[in-house]
């Protein structure tokens, strides 16, 4: 970590740069929620020869018809499945490398509930904007994403190379976002996964700071508890209200 903003007097004689261990837990919760996806995927494929149709797709995906009638767990399920083996391929390729790095700065509780607040995010702006029926886990991928770039830009005075690493992490978001033009990819589900982890992330996401004086310095996370339940509730308010509108309530 650079710590170029310590006041020297905290520092080591004759150095500006020391070694400070991160507040960072072992990602668990991403293995998790890719088993459970997996193993939906697999009910889906066995439940076809059997049932002759997608039992868990036409339970869990997003079709609007059906939310407008009330059936409201739809806004959050479509993220358990998926269309196709490329498809749920691609997407837990994404949470293995997006969601251990985010997991792990994050902790588990504000991991997972930036995982399902950036699902609802994207399904309730799919639901709003495009008729199709959708599924799969890319709308909270893109939430992980926002996440990623925005610990990266709130911690850059801690983090080296974190300017380089928000230069590679917004050309995959760009590449992304021209893939998600694509015919049959739900580019508004995207989206508002991406809108929705970012507002989770800037107000809840880990915000870094140096306290104590050589050698006893660690870094404290200033964003704990009221902070987490803040984020969640602009998220949830945002994205709740829009749902709302969409199913005529308000």
């Amino acid at each position: 970590m650079d710590q170029s903003n310590v006041p020297s007097s905290t520092l080591p004689p004759e150095t500006h740069v020391v070694s400070v261990p991160a507040p960072t837990v072992r990602p668990r919760l991403t293995y998790l929620l890719a088993g459970i996806t997996i193993l939906v995927y697999l009910l889906q494929l066995a439940s076809q020869p059997l049932l002759e149709f997608d039992l868990p797709l036409v339970l869990f995906a997003k079709i609007n018809d059906y939310i407008r009638a009330g059936q409201i767990w739809r806004l959050i399920t479509p993220i358990l499945v998926h269309g196709s083996i490329m498809h749920i391929a691609s997407n837990m390729y994404a949470l293995f490398i997006l969601g251990s790095d985010v997991e792990s700065v994050m902790g588990y509780k504000r991991f997972l509930l930036l995982y399902l607040l950036a699902g609802f995010s994207g399904n309730v702006l799919s639901f709003l904007l495009s008729g199709n029926v959708s599924v799969g886990a890319s709308t909270s991928i893109f939430g992980l994403i926002a996440a990623q770039g925005i610990f990266l830009y709130q911690n850059r005075a801690l983090l080296p190379n974190a300017t380089n690493a928000l230069g590679r992490l917004a050309s995959v978001l760009v590449i992304n976002l021209v893939i998600s033009l694509s015919p049959g990819i739900d580019l508004w589900g995207h989206l508002g996964g991406l809108f929705g982890g970012a507002i989770f992330a800037w107000l809840a996401g880990p915000r870094w700071v140096l306290e104590g004086l050589y050698p006893t310095l660690q870094v404290v996370d200033q964003h704990q508890g009221q902070h987490v339940v803040t984020g969640a509730a602009a998220v949830l308010l945002v994205f709740g209200t829009l749902a709302f509108l969409g199913m005529g309530i308000l």
